[in-house]
């Protein structure tokens, strides 16, 4: 399923290794933000970290979105119940 993550950003849901608050890791330790960098070396970044709420990491780039990490995991949990709802569109014919 795909995941609005903000930004014009449409992601798979299974491509996402990781979901952050930036707040969080850019105020926090070195070790925070050499993970991050860490992780932008082997991958494309996109979005601006200037507004960033959240960082989400995938197999194969770095977002940095303004949307906060809860509404991105409300959406995703929207997505799990919509995938595990049971078709009943046939019954009513």
């Amino acid at each position: 399923m795909f995941i609005h993550i903000g930004n014009g950003n449409v992601i798979l849901s299974d491509k996402i290794i990781a979901m952050m608050d930036y707040r969080t890791i850019s105020s926090s330790s070195e070790n925070s933000e050499g993970m991050l960098a860490e992780f932008e070396k082997d991958k494309e970044a996109i979005g601006s970290k200037r507004n960033a709420k959240s960082v989400i990491i995938t197999t194969d780039k770095v977002y940095y979105t303004s949307v906060a990490v809860s509404t991105l995991k409300k959406r995703e949990n929207m997505l799990s119940a919509i995938r595990n709802m049971e078709d009943f569109t046939s019954e009513s014919e």
